[in-house]
């Protein structure tokens, strides 16, 4: 994977700008680490080789289990591994992440009502939104997940 162009140092303010927006989200009051499995869940999606390395590697700092990022993507499958808020959440992430497909159907919104208020549903939209950009950037520009430049220095 070759790196088409440095995006952040192109253009700055915009990922300074993103950056901002991370930071509110960070801020918001959602839980760190809801918001860090939703972002490993979008980058999942969108198969963003970059965030999917960053994520886990911020969950796994976390102290999430390993059980759970391996069964992040079957998180349906996963029963009571994940919380009634982590299911919603994701939920939301997919449906939204989704939008063209899903068109973000009303019993999704009152599936994710039920459990979050308006402002966390509005922040987490935001951080789904967030992610969304940021894997088409990484993806787009082919940013090079640590793990793939850890393993060049190894060799």
């Amino acid at each position: 994977m070759t790196k088409r162009l440095e995006y952040d140092q192109i253009a700055p303010n915009g990922v300074k700008a993103l950056g901002s927006v991370y930071g509110y989200i960070m801020q918001s009051g959602l839980p760190g680490e809801l918001v860090n499995l939703v972002y490993l869940r979008v980058s999942q999606i969108n198969n963003c080789a970059f965030c999917l390395d960053m994520h886990t590697r911020d969950l796994l700092k976390q102290g999430v289990r390993t059980e759970k990022l391996a069964l992040l993507q079957a998180w349906h499958e996963a029963g009571d591994l994940f919380s009634e808020r982590e299911r919603a959440a994701l939920a939301w992430a997919e449906t939204v992440t989704r939008v063209a497909e899903t068109g973000v159907p009303e019993e999704d919104f009152q599936a994710a009502r039920a459990v979050f208020s308006e402002k966390e549903l509005a922040d987490l939209t935001i951080a789904i939104g967030l992610m969304n950009t940021y894997n088409r950037l990484a993806i787009s520009f082919r940013k090079t997940p640590q793990a793939v430049l850890q393993n060049a220095r190894a060799a």
